[in-house]
């Protein structure tokens, strides 16, 4: 019984890469589905969390799109580039082009009809295609591995429903676990498109689970840089915070790169044209279901607009600030039962909302639709369209030349006249009260002063980095134009990478940066800052050792414990037995068992930043007795204390052990005995306390391939300089626990 063990434990389309630079080998829409290769994406974020990896297709630039662009990135280059962009005006003028956006949340299901009443019927061919899903695929494979075959099913269903008057070139496919964008571009206007990027920003459990979050493609049409993203934010009628959240995570962590290695990667805002679409997930407050359904049934939409989730928090600029939205004269896209029009008849009956939702940014944009389509049923949703007339801008080439030529004249007669030097509004950043993942940010710019200047932080002597591994300068390098400034973020973020050592005193808040002028002299910045001790990124013997809270003990009796080797003797603290179970670790468990045995989603919905934070101070300061904050919450500041242990639960050196005998419960038993009494308590205890929460499966619908996958992960992890763990070894992970939930004991 898990109270027992409390109770010994207290305390179609061708693919970009297809498309030839002559054109070609342009594909019309029928032609089969080429995939390319999946590539990784490493990049530093300012959660610094990992970035996921199914990023799909390859980027174009036609011969028109590099005749007009710069493919030497050195300083003169980025000069005249600069200059160009300043007298962009003078060599283009601006065109119509038609764009079409649509979203569909299709809940798993497979495309059993046509979508050409939803991407074709009744209009004029656009001349882009921005078609985003969401919940593509619900399946375990999906959410832990990012597998599917719904992708090609999809993809298939719309190529064949692309407008049958027009031919159409993939230029981009992109998904994050259920989440799925494509863009087409009409065939003869695909040499006009270049600087082709995609991202994803998975916001679920911890920070980067991609069954939440947004995928997005940014690309030049013509000379307008166009972004796309569709995204899947936070479900629940109370949970508008954390989709406020959700959307400012993926403001900040999707970045492109850019095809200049000097300059800072893009963000969303930096481009002319922004377009969103997706399941926002925001609904209708303050009416109970049957008021929301007679407004419907009257079409009252106007006044049922007003109770709407989003329209409130973008009023108060909380959210989607900038971003325009049309008129909503359609009822509410969510939720019916599947395959027909009437309201959900479940047990939960959820109350119909706007849920799917497509806005925009930027200049000289008309929307000309907007609308949902009931006539397609696949879905509990569905599907949303929006129809766009957007002025691109049209290169003149002849007069793009002349401009060139006279930006490169003018730059013959500056070179050579000074060294380049720049003023900085400030040299020395002090950050005091640094906590373990909370984000602290100190500004300063960098002023210009004469001749045009690349600047760049540089590594010190003798060093990899150019900074510490708990910050980033944002951006680390760029360019500037005379009298010109630009605003650098010295952004400081502690994690479980970093804060083990910073506990010990071994690493300190100090750093020194090297601001490189290119053919100038070098500035140098100075950072400081003190740490405040954290049970996150504590290894568990310490936490063990730790009566008190950690915040309120020395600094010298900190380094101590945490510097304990890992199989010391028992007799080394004659004086005092250590707890069988770090406290922090009891009193999250001992939580979730009394207040979320029931909770639905638990271990698989994020809870709220803000709230994080004060469970983490909790538990630090000993302030209070009982933690604050949402069950989801408790349970990811759970998951965020099993990832933060420098030594994972099963400890690293019996990682393989583990894994060749994932099938055979009597010798993984026998590896778990083998470890140190501490780690083998803590096992046993959140062994007994995940079983306990299958017996409620269900109210709370876990079961022990969701459990088994989520802290396989967690509880067994590679030891250093080990390859990432592939599918196949995530999998045995996960057999190995699974073995121990489907167990009433832990004896074989």
């Amino acid at each position: 019984m898990f109270l027992q063990e409390i109770s010994k434990c207290l305390p179609g389309i061708v693919g970009s890469e297809d498309i030839k630079q002559n054109g070609k080998n342009l594909v019309v829409n029928h032609s089969q589905s080429t995939n390319s290769d999946d590539k990784v994406t490493l990049r530093q974020s300012k959660s610094k969390t990992d970035v996921s990896e199914m990023v799909r297709s390859s980027m174009i630039v036609s011969d028109k799109a590099c005749s007009l662009s710069l493919q030497k990135f050195g300083l003169r280059d980025t000069i005249v580039k600069s200059q160009l962009v300043k007298r962009e005006d003078s060599y283009t003028s601006l065109q119509n082009f038609r764009f079409f956006v649509g979203t569909y949340n299709v809940n798993g299901q497979s495309p059993k009809e046509s979508l050409r009443p939803w991407l074709s019927h009744g209009i004029e061919p656009p001349d882009v295609y921005c078609v985003g899903f969401q919940e593509l695929d619900l399946s375990k494979e999906a959410f832990f591995f990012n597998d599917t075959p719904k992708e090609e099913e999809w993809f298939k269903a719309v190529t064949d429903s692309l407008h049958p008057d027009a031919r159409y070139a993939k230029v981009k496919l992109i998904r994050l676990v259920g989440m799925m964008l494509l863009l087409y571009v009409k065939a003869d206007h695909a040499l006009n498109i270049s600087e082709v990027e995609a991202e994803t920003v998975g916001t679920g459990i911890m920070g980067r689970m991609g069954n939440k979050g947004a995928v997005a493609i940014r690309f030049k049409f013509h000379n307008t840089s166009v972004c796309i993203v569709n995204s899947h934010l936070a479900a629940h009628m109370e949970e508008y915070e954390r989709r406020n959240q959700d959307f400012k995570d993926i403001c900040s962590r999707m970045q492109f790169c850019q095809l200049d290695p000097n300059l800072p990667p893009l963000t969303i805002s930096k481009h002319d044209v922004v377009l969103w679409l997706g399941d926002l997930n925001y609904r209708l407050e303050e009416l109970d279901v049957e008021k929301v359904k007679m407004l419907i049934e009257k079409k009252a939409f106007r006044a049922l607009y007003k109770h709407d989730q989003l329209k409130r928090q973008m009023d108060e600029k909380a959210v989607f600030e900038g971003f325009s939205e049309g008129e909503i004269t359609f009822q509410p896209t969510y939720k019916y039962d599947t395959g027909c029009d009437g309201w959900d008849t479940s047990e939960k009956c959820r109350a119909p909302a706007w849920c799917d939702r497509i806005l925009w940014k930027g200049k000289n944009i008309f929307q000309l639709s907007y609308r949902s389509h009931m006539a397609v049923k696949i879905s509990d949703h569905k599907p949303v369209s929006s129809m766009f007339d957007i002025k691109v801008k049209v290169v003149n080439e002849e007069l793009y030349r002349k401009a060139f030529e006279e930006i490169v004249r003018s730059l013959d007669k500056m070179e050579n006249a000074s060294i380049p030097s720049v003023i900085l509004s400030q040299r020395e950043f002090s950050f005091r009260d640094v906590k373990y993942m909370q984000l602290q940010v100190k500004t300063f710019t960098i002023r210009n002063e004469q001749v045009p200047c690349q600047f760049e932080f540089i590594n010190k002597l003798d060093e990899d980095t150019y900074c510490k591994e708990w910050l980033i300068a944002n951006p680390r390098k760029g360019f500037l134009l005379p009298d010109s400034e630009m605003t650098i973020e010295l952004e400081l973020f502690v994690n479980k990478s970093t804060a083990t050592r910073l506990n010990s005193g071994e690493e300190k808040l100090e750093d020194i940066l090297i601001l490189h002028l290119n053919e100038g002299k070098d500035y140098f910045l100075s950072v400081t800052g003190n740490y405040l001790p954290s049970c996150f990124g504590s290894p568990i013997q310490t936490l063990c050792y730790m009566r008190e809270p950690i915040q309120d003990m020395s600094a010298e009796s900190i380094r101590e414990l945490t510097l304990l080797p890992l199989q010391m003797s028992d007799d080394i603290f004659r004086d005092e037995k250590p707890l069988d179970i770090p406290k922090e670790l009891w009193m999250l468990v001992d939580h979730l068992y009394r207040n979320a045995s029931h909770q639905e989603d638990l271990f698989q919905q994020p809870g709220l930043r803000s709230e994080f934070q004060q469970i983490r101070d909790c538990l630090d300061t000993g302030m209070l007795d009982t933690l604050l904050g949402s069950n989801h919450s408790v349970a990811e500041a759970l998951l965020l204390f099993l990832e933060s242990l420098p030594e994972p639960v099963i400890c690293c050196h019996l990682y393989n052990d583990c894994l060749h005998c994932a099938g055979n419960y009597t010798l993984s038993s026998q590896v778990v005995s083998r470890l140190p009494t501490c780690h083998k308590n803590v096992f046993n205890y959140l062994m007994a306390f995940l079983r306990e929460l299958l017996k409620n499966s269900e109210k709370n619908h876990l079961d022990a391939n969701i459990l088994a996958s989520i802290f396989g992960g967690l509880l067994l992890r590679p030891p250093p300089r080990h390859p990432k763990p592939d599918v196949t070894e995530k999998r045995k992970a996960q057999q190995f626990i699974q073995q121990f939930l489907l167990r009433e004991s832990n004896s074989p």
